[in-house]
């Protein structure tokens, strides 16, 4: 362990803990478990710095630790033994509605359900395009070509728009 390590550390946390945090509830639908991923990232983040050499941006480092991370997360969890029927489970825990959460709020959740449906390459390249980053800044993540992520960018956003006018498209047929 060493200060440098500790102040790549402290800077990344600063400019990317908000990111980390929506990276993670992005993959994990279970809070506790999306927190858990979260300090999973926090932590290899730090374990990385000693490697870091400053060969590449600190966010690329930092995306690409944290994405690295959650691939390994959805990883584990496909290999995770198939869940219980539903015939089998005595009681079921109640869903409280979430009729007062604001419509931000609904549109964020319902992208977080598309973007998991996806395959883990197209739902990383989505997650850091919606984090502003660039296509180039992407193609260095994710080791894709930049055109191979414009592609993906373009074909995620046009299924995501399809989704969220689809809804609207069957309100309207019955006014």
């Amino acid at each position: 362990m060493n200060a440098q390590q500790d102040d790549l550390y402290r800077q990344a946390e600063s400019e990317f803990a908000p990111a980390i945090a929506r990276l993670a509830q992005a993959m994990e639908r279970n809070p506790e478990k999306a927190r858990d991923l979260e300090q999973d990232i926090h932590c290899e983040l730090w374990r990385s710095f000693e490697r870091f050499e400053g060969n590449c941006a600190l966010s690329t480092w930092v995306y690409r630790v944290a994405h690295n991370v959650a691939a390994d997360h959805v990883g584990r969890a496909a290999r995770r033994p198939a869940p219980v029927p539903i015939e089998d489970i005595e009681h079921l825990p109640s869903n409280v509605s979430t009729e007062d959460a604001a419509a931000e709020g609904h549109a964020i959740e319902r992208i977080q359900l598309l973007v998991r449906t996806l395959p883990l390459i197209d739902a990383q390249v989505i997650l850091l395009w919606l984090e502003g980053q660039s296509g180039k800044d992407i193609a260095e993540i994710s080791g894709l070509s930049v055109n191979a992520v414009n592609v993906r960018i373009h074909r995620i956003k046009s299924m995501l728009a399809d989704a969220f006018a689809e809804p609207d498209r069957k309100g309207a047929d019955h006014e």
